[in-house]
């Protein structure tokens, strides 16, 4: 946890922010087939490519990766492994909301995924009874404001979902106290952009982030090579995770094959 005050000679008004890595486990649905997908991409890449094909199968897997440690039906969406029950990440957002919710907080929930997403909408209004507004892409303009005023004005209202490139710039939602960042992109830019939905000129509580890492998987062990490396933390919103593609095969598979004791939860 780490706690982050703004330069108070520029922004005399703002209160803390409180970042929080929260690590997530893997349900054995998940487990098995994030190894599986590991094991049958890395496969690929030793068996010989050309750099363009090899950096478009890293990405793939990255993004295939992602998915899994969200939720198996993000993955595979036949997979029989469809309800919140099989994703660790899921289980931990339950956790947090109950928390916020019996505190009378209101909270910001980010992911890089429209279909997770629609997930989130659907499995949050089962457990709360109550459907959580979703910015994306796919909405005007008018549609967006008319969401963020409705969040911002009615108390009923306790969570928004976000596309996280939807939700890059413009929003003010200081109505939240929290902030979930469901999965990463590794950038800190795009990662502050988002979180400053709610950390901005009128907010008047602490807020707290929580960056959701799944344990002893590649997600913990580029976040830990980030944190280590801080000309990574410089990087531009453009940037993305295409750094990644140019690790040899061996930090490929260092970093994408789960561990068993990597975090200390």
């Amino acid at each position: 946890m780490r706690r982050l005050k703004s330069d108070k000679s520029i922004i005399k008004d703002l209160p803390d922010k409180i970042v929080k890595d929260d690590y997530c486990v893997l349900t054995p649905e998940q487990a098995a087939l994030y190894q599986e997908t590991v094991d049958k991409n890395l496969a690929l890449i030793n068996e010989g490519m050309d750099r363009f094909e090899r950096s478009a199968l890293v990405i793939q897997m990255i993004m295939q990766l992602k998915q899994i440690c969200n939720a198996p039906i993000q993955f595979e969406k036949s997979s029989p492994f469809k309800g919140p029950e099989y994703s660790g990440k899921m289980e931990r957002l339950f956790a947090i909301l109950d928390d916020l919710f019996e505190a009378d907080k209101k909270v910001l929930i980010f992911t890089q995924f429209r279909q997770m997403g629609h997930l989130l909408e659907q499995w949050l209004k089962d457990r709360y009874g109550e459907e959580p507004h979703f910015i994306h892409g796919g909405l005007s303009v008018k549609q967006r404001q008319e969401l963020v005023d409705s969040f911002q004005n009615d108390r009923s209202r306790r969570m928004m979902i976000l596309s996280l490139k939807a939700a890059g710039t413009g929003l003010n939602l200081t109505a939240a106290s929290a902030v979930i960042h469901f999965d990463l992109w590794w950038n800190p830019a795009v990662e502050n952009q988002a979180t400053d939905r709610a950390y901005r000129i009128g907010q008047k509580k602490n807020v707290t982030v929580y960056r959701f890492i799944t344990a002893n998987s590649f997600e913990e062990k580029i976040n830990a090579l980030i944190e280590s490396k801080k000309a990574l933390a410089e990087m531009t919103v453009a940037t993305g995770e295409h750094w990644i593609t140019e690790l040899d095969n061996k930090q490929l598979e260092e970093i994408f094959t789960l561990s068993e004791n990597l975090s200390a939860q």
